[in-house]
């Protein structure tokens, strides 16, 4: 995740220390419930999961700068199937911490709005799928539509977000908002292909039944609620 340096200045940019907190602060809640229910070594290694995950989308798959951000292939809807919202949240802020720190210095300053970019969408896709996906079904037996509706959130929800802050940072200029148009345009077009992605992976996921009870993932991708 990428939002463009300067774009937000240094007198606005506090605003995003606060969200930051507040969804790394949710994150941390979700993980402290999974420790609960599933322990601690279930969270640590579906974390490094996403985490390494998360730096390979970020890093290794095409990324196009467009307009007031970057177009990535995040699969945020994939990493919730099947890791879990937990793991998902720590992998997401992670990879992108790794990203800024190692590979994009000139990010940091920005780390506040990505990761309140990536994570608040997330939550909202944790709330949906409680809404569309039964809780008789098996991730691993949703159908299109639904995964198409979960990808639509998490991508509408990115979309949202980068817009906000170039709003806050830029304001109501025909130059802003020629930007912004074009990058949400470009980056919903990431919803025509990440519902085929999940159903591929959530298909060869129900291929490897020897995962079914792992710690390794999410226990509702194999059975019901």
């Amino acid at each position: 995740m990428h939002i463009e340096p300067g774009l937000v200045d240094a007198t606005k940019i506090f605003l995003s220390y606060a969200t930051a907190s507040v969804a790394l602060g949710y994150s941390a809640k979700l993980a402290w419930d999974m420790v609960r229910k599933e322990g601690v070594t279930a969270l640590l290694a579906r974390s490094v999961m996403a985490a390494a995950l998360v730096f390979v989308f970020f890093e290794l798959l095409p990324t196009h700068p467009v307009g007031v951000s970057e177009v990535h292939l995040i699969l945020g809807s994939t990493l919730l199937l099947v890791l879990g919202a937990a793991p998902a949240a720590i992998g997401l802020a992670a990879g992108l911490a790794i990203q800024s720190v190692f590979f994009a210095p000139e990010d940091l300053a920005q780390y506040g709005m990505n990761v309140t970019t990536l994570l608040v969408p997330l939550f909202a896709l944790q709330a949906l799928a409680r809404q569309v996906i039964a809780p008789t079904t098996a991730y691993t037996d949703i159908g299109y539509t639904q995964a198409l509706k979960l990808s639509l959130t998490y991508q509408g929800g990115i979309v949202v977000w980068v817009g906000f802050w170039a709003l806050y940072g830029q304001g109501f200029g025909a130059e802003n908002l020629s930007n912004l148009s074009t990058f949400g345009a470009a980056y919903m077009s990431v919803v025509l292909l990440e519902p085929l992605l999940d159903l591929a992976v959530l298909a060869l996921a129900k291929q490897l039944l020897r995962l079914k009870g792992s710690p390794m993932v999410e226990p509702r991708l194999y059975t019901a609620a």
